[in-house]
Formats: structure tokens, C-alpha cells, sequence
């Protein structure tokens, strides 16, 4: 069990006795005391003076050593025992022999569980427990006594004329009912049981109220009795009945006859006989302690069975109690005592050390209702006594901070409805006052006290909403009337308790010897701690303080912290001066980190204002480069130990495989450090930033470029002993690791984000000057790359390219074997690229794959064209071309790879479209080219915009019925001057074309126009073929406008190409049925045909036919084309 002094000091007195007021007060005074008055509660910090002055301590609570230091333990706790806990003991056990009432608990002790429980309690030995209850038992007896206030009533009856009454209460205790009846018996019938009951002095009567059927009275009587087994209560209530004159009586019957009936009751009564309005009785065994409750008022017949409430407050106390049993100490001083004693033994009985939350045992409840309601404690102070005593179990055990709030809560309401003495009203003021400096106490400890955990904070915040609810209560106002605020004394707390906190931390790292490794060392340790501590403001105390007392903690504590660490850290560096080299830059490089991480933080601050660390990095200037030179050095050497360890062996073959090796992927984790270097930094100053990102871009670069040069001298290293196929394996990885390299590079700008530096510089360094730094850095970097990659695939694909020229000529001069197919020549070709294409597939990544194929492809190309031209004279060119279109076919597939290889759009080059146009047109036979020919002709014809010789208008269509194409020739127009005259004679011939097709048809011609640039023919040809024959590739009709001379050969005119296929009727589609079930002929349909000139020359395709000179259709055709190029007028024109 704790120690009773820590509440309970009692007064000794040596030799005479002071009066009884002076020994009270000097037992409250040691009884009640702040913790800066007794030793064994925790001091609370000094406050400065002008804190006692907000806070009104202008009183001292007096404390006196009773004993010397050197006395005896043993003795000195027998005489605690006497003096303090035996006056409280013996106070229980007389309320227990004279206990009065039932207890408000559900649960209902005897005698012995309530002496076993006070024993317990106050740790008395059976003996002595013996002993007090001897005593107590020959202590004289109290006065029992009924205290009843009569507060109000509701709903009585109105028994005057005026419907109302004028109630009074007559209240006794009745004990002998013997006595009661002889009384009656002597007196004559009355209507009154308490007057005639008992004697006038015993009975007590309320103030009669006037006219009212809802009396408040509010006044207090003490009823005396001697057994509560025997007595009860009686309360009447009756109507005062004064006599009225006549005149009076008429005067009321006038102003309001419905009361005649009580009037004539009136006059039936005896004058000045009160009327009964009813009764209230309670066996006083059947109270409890205190109870405040309605009663009905009972009727003595059933004449008005419903007479109304009355609202009575009953309360079981003692007189003339004896003041002996606890050296004169007044009921309240005992109640606090009994409280905390009780409060104690609870605590010390619990097995684990949770926050007690204000539970006792019932036995304890019990007995202090009892104290309570004999001594006729208030409810105000009993809660002031909770409060007084839950104050100061707080400052010492662990005590739940809601029910020192509920308890303020509960004195607040009372201070309104109650007076309080002056002795209680002083030790209020006093507890207030020393909570309140005790609060602040814990306020400036918070760090300490209240751990940022769940459990924790919510602590504090109580506890600060119990220092606002302090500071708002009546109490405390009118008793410390100097201007007090709260947010300024928690303010000055954190402030203090920050600057404590920062020099006990200071004092923890001090250095052990004077070294500068060690100083700078303890410095960061310091500023870690301060750093932990400014995010623990801000993400867990501020709230807490900004929701209770309006106080951003966490501004609070950063200015006072930025103002420490700038002292500190001034001071510590100006110990460096001149005296930097790498092992101390390494040192301060984790102090600017954490200094950095303070000031990102200000980010968050309420109001920022000026801070002494805005600059903090300028102390730092001059370990930059150290620190740069540091990360440059640990890199370029794990880069060479990287390197010296690869074997160039891709790192995993697999479902994703990685196909570069070891040193690249240590070349990326090495080249980290540089780049987190920039980020850690941050450095604040925007043109020197950009000079740091000159070097680190400039260092990264370096490590690349280095990193390059070693991987060629160690493939060279292990190329020497290896066979062929391990050195292409080798170098394939080899260049996968340049590859991966670049890329690495690629991001590099996004990693050191520059677009971000760019922003930030854009006031102080051009784009220019930007632009020329940093990227071109990058780029020389990326260029000594590219030509390694392209010198390494070089090498790779020279042996290739020569395979694939020797497989290529080999197959297609073969084309003389007619028993050697197209597919069995390309066969080898085909096997070789798959094999050799899988292998670099399978051992480069997918960009130098790429960059392989990409050569060996245009290479192929071309090849294949100078095949194509050399052999363009030769006998056999369609058979040749064809082959040679089988073999592009069979590349192109091979070479895209189904999507894995290269994509379609850089395969089909502009290389690649001339040689496939080349072959498609010497892979066809003459037939098809001439309707390829034609075609041709056809889309020009529909996409000729002018009528620049004229034009002329045809009428046709196909009659499906015969099988006749019927051309109507109706006009021509604008036609050319080719006479000497200025005119023409002009005519139109028809041709069906190309021949092969229409072999069987003859050419039509109309009759001669003479002297006519606009002739009108109106001629019509029919022509007897078949649909298929129509619908066939190049399918037309060739009308040529002619100029008749009969000396010399017609002039042209001009010509125009109709496709069959636009002749209504020859059209696909178009087979309809009328009703019959017969085929209808298409109407004719009108068309004009601009006229054309062919353009010398321009066709290849007449050049491809005239070379096959064995072909005399052919070669009918041709002469026939170049003919009319020759009259052409786009010849002459050029």
C-alpha cells in the first residue's frame, strides 16, 4: 500500500492544545497540501515570477517538521498509525454502530464484512480493531434525527372559494404509538392525527402559502427520534381557513357563482377549522440514507382519491456526534481522508498497473454515503472532496484524466447552486491553483510523459482540457482575479520544457574527446534526435494541442529548435575552419541531411517568419566537392572490381530472359549513388545547383565512357583462349551491355530530374547555356556508345552479309534448271537465316537484334537488285524476276519474324519498293503487261481534269440479251487545228483493246467532218462480243480522233481510254430480272471523254515489252504506242 502521507499529514501537538477552531484549521492544512508543500509528491517546475503573478499564489500552505530527521522508522510510522489512521478508524466504526438507512448500493453489507473491510483498509490488526470498537462502543450515543425539506407540491386540492387553497405542512415523527392513542383518548374527535399525536413541540410547520394548488417551499426541518425501527414519518398538508366577514362572503358569491356550493359548505364547518388536504407517512426503516422523491398524497377517505404530489428531500444524520474520535477534525477533513485511504487500498490491491478509473469496492461506497449523510455532507463537497483528493492521486499514481474532468464538472455546477465555507473555498483555490502548476508542469514534460502512442495521447489531451476546463470554471476566476491565459502559459511551457529537453540531449551526445570526427559525429546524433523529434510534433502532438488548447505545438518547438541547432551548429563548423579534408566532409555530410529534413518540414509551419536556418547550407560550401569527389572515387573503383569478376555470360536463360551480364547491372547500382547524391543535396541555391548537376552528369558520363573501354579490354581478355562461337557469344553480350548502358543514359535526365533544375534556374542560366551543358554531355556519352554497338555489330554482321550474297547469287543462277524449283533453290538460304537469325535472337536484346537485322536487310536488298539489273538483256528475264520475287517474299517473312523481328514499315524501304516494282513488272508476260498498260492509261483517263485537245461525247452500252456492246459517237468538241486553214477534218476510230483479248473485233471508224473543230457524228457501232470478254483485266475501248490528209498520213487529235467495265450493262452486279424472269438490257448512258497525248517515254512498261523482241504481238503493240508518241503534242511541247 502507498504511503497515507502522501495526502494525509495529521498535526502533533507536544504539549498544550490548541483551541478546537485553530487545531481544525492546522489539520486541514496538513491534510490538503499542493505538491511543492510535500516532498513525497513530484516537484513541478519553477515558474517565473510572472507566472505567480497569473496565477494569484499569494498564499503559503504552512509545513512543519514535527520530528527529527534521525528518528526512528520503526516509531515514526506507530505515530502515523495514531495520529492519522486511528481517528479515521474510529470514525467508521462509529458510523457503522450508529449507521442509519440503507445504502444506495445494490449490494447490502453487514456489521462484520464493513469491520473486516475498514480493517483491510487501514491495515489494523485484529487487536487493535478489538481495542477501537471497546472504545467506541463506551463513546456516547449521537442524536438521530430526520432532516426533511419540504420542497413543493403539485396538483393539491382547492378547497376555497376561489378554486384554490392556502397549504401548509405540519411534519412530526411518531415512536410510541401507546402514547398516540392515550393522547387521543384524553382529547376529544378530532380531525388532526399529528397535533393530536404528540406534542406541540415536536411538531413543525411550514409558511402557509397563499392561494396556490402548486406550493414551493423549500424550507428544512431537523426531526429528533430515538430508534428508527419504531418511527415514521408523518407529513399533513392542510388549507388555512381564516375567518371572513359577511360582507366579504357576499362580495365573492357576486363575482362568481359557481363557488355558491363551496360557500355553503363554508357555512356548514366550524370557523377557523382547516380543511385536509392530505398525508405523507414513511417508516423511517424503509429509507434510505438520502432520498429525494415525489410522494403521493394519501387521502383518509376515499372522498379524493387523488389529492396531488409532494416532493420531499429525507436525509438520516446525527447531532451532537462525538468530537473526540478524530482530535476535533471537522466531518469534511475525515471524508477526505476516508476517501483517499480508501482510493489507496483499492490501488494497491490490484495485481496489474492499469490507469485507475475511479472504481471501489462496495463496502467503501457504502460506508462513505454513510459518513456523508450523518455528517450532513453536501454534495458539493463531497465532489470537492473527490476533486481535492483525484488531484493529487494524479500527481503520483496513475489516475485517469476523465474522471478529474468529470469531478470539475461536477464543482462547477455545484459552485452556482451552493455557498461553500471559507476554509473549503481557500483549499478549492489552493487545489485548483496547484493542479493548474502542476498541469503546466506535465505540459512542459509532455515528450516525456506521454509517449506518442494510442494509449498515450489521449492522456494528454484530457489533461489539457482539464487545464481549459480549470481555467473556465467560476472558481477559479473569482479566487485568482489577475489576468491568466492559458495558451500563453502552455506556450511558455513547451518552450521551456523544449529548451530542457534539447540541453539534456545535448549533455547525452557530448563528445567523449575533442576530436572533430567525434564533435561533428555527436552534433549529428543531436540534430537526428531533434529531426525525430520536430516529425513527432507534427504528426502526433499538434493535433492534440491544436484541438484542446488552440496552440500549434509544432510551430512552437520548430522556431525554438531552429534557433538551438542554428547556435549549435554556428559553432561547431566555426571549429572547421580551414581545417576541411575528406574524412571530415564525410562527417558533415549526415549533419547537412539531417539539417535538410528540419528545414523541408517548415513547409508546414503556421506562420513562418524569419528562421536562422534558412541558409544553412552555405556553412556547407566548402565540403561540396569533397563529397562529390567521395561517390565519384567509390564508384569508378566498384565499377573496375565489376568488371574484373564478369565473365560476359548472360545472367538468366529463361521464360524473361536477361541477356546482358553482371558488371551492367552493377554499373546501374553504381551509378544510384551518384544520382541519389543530387536528390539528398537539394542544393537551395539555384545557380550553384546547376554547376553540381554539371559535374555529377559530368562524372556519370566518365564512369560510362570508362566502363565502355573496360569491357572491350576484358572480351579481348578472354577472346584470346576461346573458340569461335565463344566469342561471338561474347561480344553478342558484350553489346547488350553497351545497349542496356545506353538506355541507362536515355533516363538519366529524368532521373536527375533536369526539368525540374530548369524551372529553377530559368532566371539566372539561359536556355542556351543549358542546352549546350548538360545535354551535350549526355550525348558525347551516347555517341562513344553508338559507335561501339555499330563497330561490335559491324563485326557480327560482315560474315553474315557475305553468307547471305554467296546463298542469294548461288540459288538464282539456277534458273536455267527447269528440274530445280523455286522453293528447293531458296531452301538453303532460308535454313541458313534461320539458324543464324535464331542464334543472334536468342543472344542479343531486342534493340541490337534490330540494329543487326536492319543492315543484313538492306544488304539483301540490295544485292538482289544488282542481280536484277545485271541479267536485265538475258533471255528468260520473266522466269528470273519471278524467282527473285519468291526469294524478297521468303526474306521479308524471314526478317520481320511474325512481328519479332524487324516491323514491316522499315522493311519496306524505298530500295525495297523500286526492286518490288521492278520484279512485278519483269516477272510478268507480256499479256499482263500490256493490260497493266492499259489499266494505267484507264486511271489516267478518269483523273484528267482539263479538256486541253479537246474532248469528245460517246453514247454506250451492252446489251447482255446479244451480247452487243453498242458506241453511239455523237459529238466532238474543241477539237485542235491541224490543217493549214486553220481547221480539221476530222474523224473517229474505235478499237476494242488489248487484242489478245479482242482478237476476232475489227476497228470502226465514222465518216469525215471537213473543216470542223466541232463536228456532230452521230454514228453507231455495234460490236458482237462476249461479257467475259468485257470484264477481262484492261478491258477498253481506245477511241483515237483522227485528221484526215490526203497526201500524207493522218494527223492525231488526240485519244481516250473507256474501261468496259463503266459501260452500263458490262458491270458486275447488275443482273437483274424484270417480272418475266428475263434479263433486261441496261439503258445507254452519255459520257465525255477528254482527249489524252501520251507522253514520250514515260511508261517503263513500253520499255520492259519492246525488249522482248521475239514477241511480234508484242512488238505490234509497242510499235503501235511509240507511233503515237511520236505525233504526240506533249513531245513536241518538251
Amino acid at each position: 500500500m502507498l504511503p497515507f502521507l502522501l495526502f494525509l499529514k495529521a498535526s502533533v501537538h507536544s504539549s498544550n492544545m490548541m483551541s478546537a477552531q485553530k487545531e481544525t484549521a492546522s489539520s486541514e492544512d496538513h491534510l490538503l497540501k499542493t505538491p511543492e508543500q510535500d516532498p513525497s509528491l513530484p516537484r513541478v517546475r519553477e515558474l517565473s515570477p510572472g507566472h505567480v503573478r497569473k496565477l494569484a499564489q499569494t498564499r503559503k500552505m504552512p509545513y512543519r517538521r514535527d520530528f527529527k530527521e534521525e528518528e526512528n522508522p520503526e516509531e515514526k510510522a506507530r505515530r502515523r498509525k495514531e495520529q492519522e489512521l486511528y481517528p479515521l478508524y474510529k470514525e467508521l466504526l462509529y458510523t457503522i454502530t450508529h449507521k442509519m438507512g440503507k445504502s444506495t448500493s445494490a449490494e447490502v453489507f453487514t456489521d462484520n464484512q464493513l469491520h473486516q473491510f475498514i480493517q483491510e483498509a487501514m491495515t489494523v490488526t485484529e487487536s487493535e480493531h478489538d481495542v477501537l470498537l471497546e472504545q467506541i462502543q463506551n463513546v456516547e450515543a449521537p442524536v438521530y434525527c430526520l432532516m426533511a425539506t419540504v420542497k413543493e407540491a403539485s396538483g393539491i386540492l382547492g378547497k376555497d372559494v376561489s378554486g384554490f387553497s392556502d397549504p401548509y405542512c405540519l411534519l412530526t415523527i411518531l415512536e410510541d404509538e401507546k402514547e398516540s392513542r392515550t393522547r387521543r383518548s384524553r382529547s376529544k374527535a378530532s380531525k388532526y392525527v399529528v397535533k393530536d399525536a404528540v406534542s406541540d413541540d415536536k411538531i413543525y410547520q411550514t409558511h402557509i402559502k397563499k392561494q396556490t394548488l402548486n406550493p414551493i417551499w423549500n424550507e428544512t426541518f431537523i426531526l429528533e427520534f430515538e430508534d428508527v425501527a419504531d418511527a415514521s414519518f408523518h407529513l399533513e398538508m392542510w388549507d388555512k381557513d381564516e375567518e371572513v366577514s359577511l360582507t366579504q362572503k357576499l362580495e365573492e358569491f357576486k363575482t362568481n357563482f359557481t363557488s355558491l356550493r363551496r360557500m355553503i359548505k363554508e357555512a356548514k364547518k366550524e370557523k377557523g377549522t382547516d380543511d385536509f388536504l392530505g398525508k405523507i407517512v414513511i417508516k423511517l426503516q424503509d429509507l434510505h440514507c438520502t432520498e429525494d422523491n415525489w410522494y403521493r398524497l394519501e387521502p383518509r377517505t376515499e372522498t379524493y382519491p387523488d389529492r396531488g404530489q409532494c416532493h420531499l428531500n429525507l436525509k438520516l444524520i446525527h447531532k451532537e456526534r462525538d468530537g473526540t474520535l478524530s482530535a476535533g477534525r471537522n466531518a469534511y477533513v475525515n471524508y477526505c481522508g476516508i476517501l483517499q485511504q480508501f482510493v489507496l487500498s483499492y490501488i494497491s490491491k490490484q495485481e496489474s498497473c492499469a490507469t485507475w478509473k475511479g472504481e471501489m469496492r462496495g463496502e467503501a461506497l457504502t460506508l462513505l454515503e454513510h459518513y456523508a449523510t450523518q455528517n450532513d455532507l453536501s454534495p458539493f463537497l463531497q465532489d470537492l472532496a473527490k476533486w481535492v483528493a483525484y488531484s493529487k492521486l494524479y500527481q503520483s499514481l496513475e489516475v485517469d484524466s476523465s474522471l478529474l474532468l468529470q469531478q470539475l464538472t461536477s464543482v462547477e455546477y455545484h459552485w452556482h447552486q451552493q455557498e461553500l465555507p471559507h476554509q473549503q473555498k481557500r483549499e478549492l483555490g489552493d487545489s485548483l491553483h496547484g493542479f493548474l502548476k502542476y498541469g503546466l508542469y506535465l505540459v512542459s514534460k509532455y515528450r516525456d510523459v506521454f509517449s506518442p502512442t494510442p494509449s498515450a495521447t489521449p492522456k494528454l489531451h484530457t489533461l489539457l482540457r482539464i487545464l481549459v476546463q480549470i481555467c473556465k470554471t467560476q472558481a477559479f476566476r473569482k479566487m485568482n482575479p489577475a489576468e491568466f491565459e492559458l495558451q500563453e502559459e502552455v506556450t511558455d511551457a513547451i518552450q521551456t520544457g523544449t529548451q530542457e529537453w534539447f540541453t539534456n540531449k545535448k549533455g547525452l551526445h557530448q563528445p567523449m574527446t575533442k576530436d572533430l570526427s567525434e564533435i561533428l559525429s555527436a552534433l549529428s546524433r543531436l540534430i537526428e534526435e531533434v529531426r525525430d523529434d520536430i516529425k513527432l510534433n507534427k504528426d502526433v502532438w499538434n493535433r492534440i494541442f491544436v484541438s484542446a488548447v488552440q496552440v500549434d505545438v509544432f510551430t512552437e518547438v520548430y522556431k525554438k529548435f531552429d534557433s538551438l541547432l542554428a547556435t549549435e551548429v554556428r559553432e561547431t563548423l566555426s571549429l572547421l575552419e580551414g581545417q576541411t579534408d575528406q574524412s571530415l566532409a564525410n562527417s558533415l555530410f549526415p549533419v547537412y541531411l539531417s539539417l535538410q529534413a528540419i528545414q523541408k518540414d517548415k513547409a508546414f509551419l503556421q506562420k513562418r517568419g524569419l528562421l536562422k536556418l534558412t541558409n544553412f547550407h552555405e556553412n556547407f560550401r566548402e565540403a561540396q566537392p569533397y563529397w562529390l569527389n567521395q561517390v565519384f572515387i567509390t564508384t569508378m573503383d566498384r565499377v573496375e572490381r565489376a568488371v574484373k569478376v564478369d565473365q560476359l555470360q548472360p545472367l538468366q536463360c529463361g521464360a524473361v530472359p536477361i541477356k546482358h551480364s553482371s558488371s551492367a547491372v552493377d554499373l546501374v547500382a553504381c551509378i544510384q549513388p551518384v544520382c541519389d547524391l543530387w536528390k539528398q543535396m537539394s542544393w537551395p541555391d539555384p545557380e550553384e545547383a546547376f554547376m553540381l548537376m554539371v559535374k555529377i552528369t559530368e562524372d556519370v558520363c566518365k564512369i560510362v565512357v570508362t566502363y565502355c573501354h573496360s569491357l572491350k579490354d576484358r572480351v579481348r581478355i578472354l577472346s584470346e583462349n576461346s573458340d569461335h562461337g565463344s566469342a561471338i557469344n561474347m561480344l553478342c553480350v558484350v553489346v547488350n551491355d553497351l545497349e542496356y548502358l545506353r538506355s541507362v543514359l536515355a533516363r538519366l535526365p529524368t532521373q536527375l530530374n533536369w526539368a525540374g533544375l530548369r524551372e529553377r534556374t530559368s532566371h539566372v542560366i539561359g536556355e542556351n547555356q543549358f542546352q549546350n551543358t548538360l545535354p551535350s554531355q549526355v550525348q558525347q556519352a551516347q555517341g562513344i556508345l553508338d559507335r561501339e554497338i555499330r563497330s561490335a555489330l559491324d563485326t557480327l554482321g560482315k560474315k553474315l552479309n557475305t553468307d547471305i550474297e554467296t546463298h542469294v547469287r548461288g540459288m538464282t543462277s539456277r534458273w536455267r534448271i527447269p528440274s530445280k524449283s523455286t522453293e528447293d533453290a531458296a531452301g538453303p538460304l532460308m535454313r541458313y537465316l534461320e539458324q543464324e537469325l535464331h542464334y543472334m535472337n536468342e543472344n542479343l536484346v531486342q534493340e541490337n537484334f534490330n540494329s543487326l537485322l536492319t543492315p543484313l536487310w538492306n544488304t539483301s536488298v540490295k544485292v538482289l537488285h544488282q542481280m536484277a539489273n545485271e541479267h536485265v538483256q538475258q533471255e528468260g528475264l520473266m522466269v528470273f524476276c519471278q524467282r527473285l520475287v519468291y526469294i524478297l517474299q521468303c526474306l521479308e517473312q524471314c526478317f520481320h519474324g511474325e512481328g519479332n523481328g524487324l516491323p514491316l514499315k522499315m522493311l519496306h524501304s524505298e530500295e525495297y519498293k523500286m526492286l518490288k516494282a521492278y520484279l512485278a513488272h519483269h516477272s510478268l508476260s507480256s499479256r499482263q503487261l500490256v493490260e497493266k498498260f492499259l489499266e494505267g492509261k484507264i486511271w489516267e483517263q478518269r483523273v484528267v481534269g482539263v479538256e486541253k485537245y479537246g474532248a469528245v461525247t460517246l453514247l454506250t452500252s451492252y446489251r447482255r440479251s446479244d451480247q452487243r456492246l453498242r458506241v453511239e459517237v455523237l459529238n466532238a468538241v474543241s477539237l485542235l487545228p491541224m490543217d493549214s486553214n486553220g481547221l480539221s477534218d476530222p474523224y473517229v476510230q474505235l478499237c476494242l483493246e488489248p487484242y489478245h483479248t479482242f482478237p476476232q473485233v475489227e476497228p470502226c471508224c465514222t465518216g469525215i467532218k471537213s473543216c470542223d473543230l466541232n463536228p456532230l457524228f452521230d454514228e453507231a457501232f455495234e460490236f458482237l462480243v462476249g461479257l467475259d470478254q468485257c470484264q477481262a483485266p484492261g478491258a477498253c475501248l481506245l477511241v483515237t480522233v483522227l485528221d484526215h490528209d490526203t497526201l500524207v498520213a493522218d494527223d492525231f487529235e488526240g485519244e481516250a481510254f473507256l474501261s468496259l467495265k463503266d459501260i452500263p450493262g458490262v458491270a458486275r452486279g447488275e443482273e437483274q430480272t424484270d417480272s418475266l424472269g428475263s434479263h433486261p438490257d441496261a439503258p445507254p448512258a452519255q459520257i465525255r471523254l477528254p482527249l489524252m497525248h501520251p507522253k514520250p517515254n514515260e511508261d517503263n512498261i513500253l520499255s520492259l515489252l519492246e525488249s522482248r523482241k521475239s514477241e511480234r504481238e508484242t512488238q505490234a503493240f509497242v510499235k503501235k504506242r511509240r507511233q503515237r508518241e511520236k505525233q504526240s503534242k506533249e513531245g513536241s511541247q518538251a
